[in-house]
């Protein structure tokens, strides 16, 4: 092997040293000169062999040659005629280039064990190279790639464009046109100096040759030359029985979703991470997989967790419902709606569960729920449970992109929704068959595609009969998505014991019987009280919009059911407590009856459940603490609230029985990397550990992996401290802390401190600057705003007042009409998006030093 001055000078991102050439003769005899970039690692534990597809070449590699786990060699060949390898005087068919690889390896002396790493057609020379060399085979990458045309499917739109012999000449040889579209898809666009890079080795027309060739091969026709080699890679890879990563960019044009369902079904083992945003250059889009895949191939060596203990011992989530099967007391109100009994609802789970099952639904199938809360949805998620299926629920409040991507992203197998919720399916493209939650009129349900409603479901089930069970402990039962408060909505997956155990928590935590009933105005829960056990009632409220529940229409829900309970989201309280003078002497006598109140999602300010006792005067007050991977944690009631006094952060209690929780201390920069401690006064990570927290995140293997890295226990991303009492206190998020040159700032006791201010309504605590060095920035939102902007510099007085209450030194002081929250609760401040807002204003601000 020889170093090579191929590459030219200044290439971003890729060390001179790594270039190397090798001569190696094919099967024919014929010698070629291979280059490739190779970390050179002596005697290795394994070697990651990554091979590029087309337009690309090695450079698409360099993070990983960096980024190599220790021990590990990384070999990343340019393909015969690309990159800066030999060109050829004949095209190269793929049954060639899987042969030409081996050839490559056995002249490195690679053998084993080896991690192949493929992209584009790459990938399917990558499988190729595997399945010929299984002995040598340790583990199998792929990210955006195809290695079969999904049934129906004619192939990339794109790559059949770019394979019309007349377009083919003209866009991938005769011109750069392939090779420059390729590095254009990126989002956002990459830099000059990379896009260059990639088009280095194809500058003139010779030199791009096989780029044309490339297309040419690709079996489109069921007679091309190529089609028997791809289909046997295609149908071989089931048989692989090695660990498989698969990385994905959803915005690919090339490669959609249909290209992953695909690969999934013949790799089901394969663990996948997709990462929103990223397109077809997936290595480009997201530099973050190199760690992800140096921290898998590290783990494939790793001591596998204890199996789980055998047995399916979790009370089923719909036993209470079965329970009170003879019950003809209600189990769910609808406010301004009907009144379904338990007798009834158990009936109708019973009967769409058999329906669904004769349907086609298998044991954990998704099923996609696009249902208003309503007694249509909870027999719809009972129901689902019942025949074994998974509930996929996504908030409609992250539009309908950000649902499509959620809702695509989740691989649904059917979905159940109202008019509206078909209607926004069929604009998503979500597959599968749809069920309407009501009757429709024949062209609407020929537009919607609906195979049945549920009262055909139902009918359908009582001819069946009874659908079998066939639940257990470890199946999937809910997928789960957050609101995209602090990112990308993100899949949360329960299994049945987890969501049993969910069920068992809060019943214990509150003490709940059959004598309870409940207002579910938050909307995570509004479909649980069959679960518990509990009569529930469904305010007339928009779930996007909880501050629109008024306190006359909370008192209009407790009453329909006599209300012992009322579960709502902090915004919802607020609108309770600002409408409360509006109640009449009736209305006033059924909140009277509510002996609960709790609310969860945010921090909820003390004074407002003060408020609150005027509307709920014989409610004990608590607010659980918890996250859609973990709710509840822990509790604590107004009372406890205010004999813990004043604190740097949010007291939110203690945890609850059979719930730990620990911190991972904060560095200086703000990472939490260190061993979890319970010693009080430790601010950093919390995490959480509990037989009800989540078991995963659905196809986000790197963000699991970050976030369960202590073995059984959940790092939930806020940042916090116990103190003497064994209480948590939470400071905010962990990205949103502000690491300075003083030590790191966490917001949430700031804020507080600020809020207390005469004048502010509310303050949000950012940092600007390069980690490290960051300044304190404090944006606050007047009690009585002026006209409305989006952010300007702080009236002197103020600025001045800010800095006194902050107890940190601060930089600049901001003011503006209003601050973004999360769409679930709006209650969330998104510090992420202040922050760029003041970035941006401070970059370009003339006001004087002392109010930047």
């Amino acid at each position: 092997m020889n170093s090579a001055p191929l590459l030219p000078a200044g290439l971003p991102g890729v060390d001179p040293a790594w270039s190397r050439t090798v001569v190696v003769a094919d099967a024919t005899g014929a010698k070629h000169t291979w280059h490739l970039l190779d970390n050179g690692v002596r005697d290795p534990v394994g070697t990651l062999l990554c091979v590029h597809g087309n337009p690309t070449w090695s450079y698409l590699w360099r993070r990983l040659v960096a980024a190599a786990p220790p021990g590990w060699r990384v070999v990343a060949p340019d393909q015969l005629g690309m990159g800066f390898s030999d060109r050829l005087p004949e095209p190269r068919a793929l049954a060639q280039r899987i042969d030409d690889l081996g050839d490559l390896t056995a002249a490195l002396g690679i053998t084993g064990p080896v991690v192949t790493v493929g992209h584009d057609w790459g990938g399917v020379v990558s499988l190729g190279w595997a399945l010929a060399h299984r002995d040598q085979l340790r583990g199998v990458v792929l990210a955006n790639t195809a290695v079969a045309m999904p049934e129906g499917d004619l192939g990339p739109a794109l790559i059949r464009l770019a394979h019309a012999p007349g377009v083919r000449a003209a866009v991938t040889v005769g011109t750069p046109v392939f090779v420059r579209v390729t590095t254009a898809l990126s989002r956002p666009p990459l830099p000059a100096a990379v896009r260059n890079a990639f088009a280095a080795p194809y500058a003139g027309r010779d030199r791009r040759r096989a780029v044309g060739d490339f297309v040419a091969d690709i079996p489109f026709r069921r007679d091309h030359p190529s089609r028997v080699r791809q289909e046997a890679v295609a149908e071989g890879i089931r048989s692989l029985d090695v660990p498989a990563l698969l990385l994905w960019g959803p915005r690919d044009p090339v490669f959609g979703q249909r290209y992953l369902d695909d690969l999934r079904q013949r790799m089901p083992h394969a663990a996948l991470h997709r990462y929103e945003g990223a397109s077809h250059l997936l290595p480009e889009d997201a530099p973050q997989y190199a760690r992800a895949v140096a921290q898998w191939v590290t783990d494939l060596d790793a001591t596998p967790p204890a199996p789980a203990l055998a047995g399916d011992t979790a009370e089923r989530p719909w036993a209470a419902l079965a329970a009170r099967a003879d019950d003809e007391s209600p189990a769910v109100v609808e406010v301004g709606g009907g009144t379904v009994s338990w007798a009834q609802l158990h009936r109708r789970v019973e009967d769409l569960a058999a329906g669904l099952r004769a349907a086609g639904l298998r044991p954990g199938a998704r099923v996609g729920l696009l249902v208003e809360p309503s007694a249509d949805l909870t027999a719809a998620v009972y129901a689902v449970w019942r025949a074994g299926g998974v509930i996929v629920v996504v908030d409609r409040g992250l539009g309908l992109p950000g649902m499509r991507r959620a809702l695509r992203g989740a691989s649904l197998d059917a979905v159940i929704g109202s008019a509206q919720g078909l209607a926004a399916a069929r604009a998503m493209g979500l597959p599968g068959p749809r069920f309407a939650a009501g009757p429709l009129p024949a062209p609407a349900r020929r537009a919607l595609g609906v195979a049945h409603d549920l009262a055909e479901l139902e009918a359908l089930g009582r001819a069946a009969g009874p659908a079998p069970d066939v639940s257990a402990d470890g199946d999937d039962r809910a997928v789960l998505f957050t609101s995209g408060a602090t990112g990308p909505a993100k899949g949360v997956v329960y299994t049945q014991a987890q969501v049993a155990a969910q069920l068992a928590q809060v019943r214990a935590a509150y003490g709940l019987t059959a004598a309870d009933r409940f207002v579910a105005a938050f909307a995570p829960f509004a479909v649980l009280g069959p679960g518990l056990g509990v009569a529930s009632s469904v305010p007339d409220v928009d779930v996007t919009a909880p501050g629109t529940l008024t306190a006359a229409g909370l008192a209009y829900a407790v009453r329909a059911v006599d209300a012992t309970v009322v579960f709502a989201a902090p915004a919802a309280l607020r609108r309770v407590a600002a409408t409360a003078g509006g109640l009449t002497a009736e209305q006033r006598t059924a909140l009277a009856g509510v002996r609960l109140l709790m609310s969860a999602g945010a921090p909820v300010p003390a004074a407002l459940l003060r408020r609150l006792r005027e509307v709920l005067p014989a409610a004990e007050m608590h607010t659980p603490y918890g996250m859609t991977e973990a709710l509840p944690v822990t509790d604590v009631s107004l009372e406890e609230i205010e004999a813990a006094g004043a604190g740097d952060g949010v007291c939110v209690g203690r945890p609850l029985p059979g719930v730990a929780v620990r911190i991972s201390p904060l560095s200086p920069t703000g990472t939490a990397d260190a061993p979890l401690t319970a010693e009080p006064g430790v601010t950093g990570e919390v995490c959480v550990r509990g037989a009800h927290v989540k078991d995963r995140y659905d196809a986000l293997w790197a963000t699991e992996r970050a976030a369960s890295r202590d073995p059984g226990w959940h790092r939930t991303g806020d940042v916090g401290h116990l103190d003497l009492a064994g209480r948590l206190w939470v400071e905010g998020r962990l990205p949103h802390v502000v690491p300075t040159a003083a030590g790191v700032v966490t917001p949430v006791g700031v804020e507080q401190r600020v809020e207390q201010l005469d004048g502010v309504a509310a303050a949000a605590v950012v940092g600007v600057g390069p980690a490290g060095t960051q300044a304190v920035v404090v944006v606050v939102v007047p009690d009585r705003p002026g006209r409305r902007r989006s952010l300007a510099p702080a009236a002197p007085a103020l600025a001045d007042a800010v800095r006194a209450a902050a107890g940190t030194e601060v930089a600049a002081v901001l003011v503006t009409d209003r601050l973004p929250v999360d769409v679930r609760h709006q209650s969330k401040v998104d510090r992420t998006a202040v922050a760029r807002r003041a970035a941006r204003l401070l970059a370009g601000s003339r006001t004087p030093a002392r109010h930047r």
